[in-house]
This record gives structure tokens, C-alpha cells and sequence, in this order.
């Protein structure tokens, strides 16, 4: 730690880890899976309260309609929560871009509600690590800069979405506004137990496929008839063989059909594809569009296409390195290993690596069993995190950049 600056050490030293640790628990306590629009928009009202203890104009911006297939073809648009926009000295000739999600994979129904003390250090509880914990890790973070002497030289946006846990499909527009014009990003998803971030991402591609035929007696004119089962099976086949190793490919449901004495007129192939590259992502667009004509074709078949790549590769590059190893230096200087690896996983921090903006996505808290009714946080690592992010962000500010 003897690298830290006066102003660092001090900066660090307001960071307040029981008030932190209370704002956790009273954010866990809120129910706000992504669907649950109530505990959204409960949520985004706690948090516009938190964090108006910082400078500048909050707004909650309503969110873009989203497309969404059901089960018998219909398309129809998807209502999300309003998303938390935090503007501070938009003026500033250093800006940063700060960004958290206020949703959760957990809906109002689901069984694990509840806040758990272990007794060994870490909280059980929906949403601590991910990402409760990681948007108390931001505020402290941002409080404490915001106390230094160097504050006014950086300013910043902050971006909470609510809708990252179903792809960001409603903020998407926002997230890339905002990240223009940014020297660097800060996303507050979780580190893994042991401090890793995640470093280069691969990206993710989402498709409801509707494919419409013709019904028939099974047994009387089965001819007659179109099987848009049959025709969807195919689909899923031919995309499958688009697989390599840098390109997954996951069909993985048929929606449709009914009696076994009627052929099938309509069926919805749900697909993932996660592509390593941007090239994989237009090898496997031609994949899909080919594939799509073949059975259309071959099947008589009509079929339409909802859905797309909604979060490219985000790849390690040239800036993307150098704040990492400004991450690293930082923490080194408070006594932390940081390490990162490649993941398959996706977030937001694909979308801000879009818009061409280097972008550490795993600043929030250290925890595990993400998705689960196991989900934990390590309670110590609140301060350790949001001091990470506050030495990193007073130097950025320091140098003006990366």
C-alpha cells in the first residue's frame, strides 16, 4: 500500500463497509426479478434516493419497447422497468461511464426471497452478489472519489438498467448513448470468490424462429398438410451444424403442435448462438439466413425470423489492456492479486466494449452461485471493491485517461 498517494489513502479511509453491508441487505429484501415491475420500479425509487447523495441530475428513463414471441406465434411488445441515469459534470474533459443492473433472475414467485448470515463471512441472500452488492460497491466508490480534491476534474455517467438479467434488450440505446465519448467504463457485476474478473467475453445471439405451415387430418390427407414441426426440427439440425469452437450453437426448444391426429400448421424454434468473434457473428447470420430459405423452400413452409445478436464479442484489446492493468496496479497498491480470464458468460460489458469503450465489467463485489438459491456474498469484500474502484478512478482522473 506504500505506492498509494495521500489522497488515495484518504479517499480510501471514508469508505463506510457497515453502511454498505445495511444498503445490501435492504436492496436484497427487494424483490425486483426482471419481470416483477413493481419491485423494479421499488427498487429504482430506493436507488434514486442512495444515490442522490452524489452530484448532478438523476432521471429514470423509460424503457424501449421489446419484441417478444409467445408460444403460439404471436408477437407482441414486452413492458421492462424504468432504468436509473445519473449524470455528474457532463462538461468535464474526463468522463467515465459507471453501470450496474437493478433487476434480478429471481421472479416474485420464486421460493428464495430471503436473507441468510452464514456466520462465516459471507451473506446468502437473491441478488447480493449479483448485483446488489456490486451497486453498493459503485456508490461508495463514486461517494468517496467524490470527497477527494481530485472530483472535479472527471465526470461521469451512471447507467442502473433494469433489465440486463433478459439481455438489455430495452436499455441497449441507453447503455450505447451514454458511452460515448468515455475514456474508460466501470461495470459492477461480480469477481468470482477468489478477486478474478472476467476479461475477453464471447458475445450472444437470442432467436424465436416462427415457422407456419398447413394443418391436415393425419390419416385422411396427411399430404395435405404442412408439419411446421417437422419443418422447425429441421431448422434446428441445419443451424447446429454452424457449431465450431468459435461458435456455439444451442437450439433449444420447439414450442407447437397439438393433437396427434392433426398435422402441426405452427411451431417457434427458440436458438442461442454465442459467437467468439464479430466474423463468427456474420458467418453464422449467412448460416441462419441460408438454413431459413432451405427449409422455407423445402418444406413449404413460411417462416419468420424475430431476435439477433444482442451482445457482440468483447475481445481484449489494446485499450481494454491498459485498464486493466491500471485495475491491477491499483490493486496491487492496496495489497490485492488481481488476476482475469476469458469467459463465456455475457453482460453489459459487451455492449460498452461495442461502442469502442475499454470497460472492466467484474468491479462489484466477490461471491459465487450466481443463478441459484445458493447465491453468496463475501461481506469484506464490499470495502475491498469499492476501494479498487476508487484508486482506479482518481488516477484515470489524475492522467485524464487510460
Amino acid at each position: 500500500m506504500s505506492a498509494m498517494s495521500h489522497t488515495e489513502a484518504k479517499t480510501v479511509e471514508r469508505i463506510d463497509q457497515p453502511a454498505m453491508l445495511a444498503q445490501v441487505e435492504a436492496w436484497a429484501a427487494v424483490n425486483s426479478g426482471t419481470r416483477n415491475l413493481a419491485g423494479v420500479a421499488r427498487m429504482a425509487a430506493s436507488l434514486a434516493d442512495a444515490f442522490a447523495v452524489l452530484p448532478g441530475e438523476i432521471t429514470l428513463v423509460d424503457a424501449d419497447p421489446v419484441e417478444s414471441v409467445a408460444a403460439d406465434g404471436s408477437v407482441s411488445m414486452l413492458d421492462h422497468g424504468r432504468h436509473l441515469h445519473l449524470s455528474v459534470r457532463p462538461e468535464a474533459p474526463t468522463r467515465m461511464l459507471f453501470t450496474g443492473h437493478m433487476d434480478t433472475v429471481y421472479p416474485v414467485d420464486h421460493p428464495f426471497q430471503t436473507l441468510t448470515d452464514r456466520g462465516d463471512g459471507t451473506i446468502n441472500g437473491p441478488g447480493t452478489a449479483d448485483m446488489k452488492g456490486g451497486l453498493a460497491v459503485m456508490l461508495a466508490a463514486l461517494s468517496a472519489v467524490e470527497a477527494s480534491p481530485i472530483a472535479p476534474r472527471i465526470g461521469y455517467d451512471v447507467v442502473i438498467n433494469s433489465d440486463e438479467e433478459t439481455g438489455s434488450f430495452s436499455s441497449a440505446a441507453l447503455l450505447a448513448r451514454t458511452a460515448q465519448g468515455k475514456v474508460a467504463a466501470l461495470t459492477y457485476e461480480p469477481a468470482l470468490a477468489d478477486g478474478t474478473l472476467a476479461g475477453a467475453r464471447g458475445g450472444t445471439g437470442n432467436f424465436s424462429i416462427v415457422v407456419r405451415g398447413r394443418s391436415a387430418h393425419a390419416g385422411r390427407n396427411p399430404e395435405d398438410g404442412r408439419n411446421a414441426i417437422v419443418a422447425a426440427a429441421d431448422l434446428a439440425v441445419r443451424l447446429a451444424k454452424a457449431r465450431g469452437p468459435r461458435l456455439a450453437v444451442n437450439p433449444a426448444r420447439i414450442d407447437g403442435g397439438g393433437p396427434n391426429n392433426v398435422v402441426p400448421d405452427l411451431a417457434v424454434l427458440r436458438v442461442n448462438f454465442r459467437p467468439a468473434t464479430l466474423d463468427d457473428i456474420v458467418r453464422a447470420q449467412a448460416h441462419i439466413d441460408g438454413a431459413v430459405a432451405m427449409v422455407a423452400a423445402e418444406h413449404e413452409v413460411h417462416v419468420s425470423v424475430h431476435g439477433g445478436f444482442n451482445r457482440p464479442p468483447k475481445p481484449i484489446d489494446d485499450g481494454a489492456a491498459r485498464l486493466f492493468e491500471l485495475v491491477r496496479a491499483a490493486g496491487g497498491d492496496l495489497g490485492l492479486d488481481i488476476g482475469w480470464r476469458a469467459t463465456g458468460g455475457v453482460c453489459d460489458g459487451n455492449n460498452i466494449a461495442a461502442a469502442g469503450v475499454p470497460v472492466v465489467d467484474t468491479m462489484g463485489v466477490r461471491g459465487g452461485a450466481i443463478h441459484s438459491s445458493e447465491e453468496f456474498m463475501i461481506v469484506d469484500s464490499l470495502a475491498e471493491r469499492a476501494a479498487l474502484s476508487a484508486v482506479t478512478v482518481l488516477r484515470i482522473a489524475e492522467r485524464g485517461g487510460l
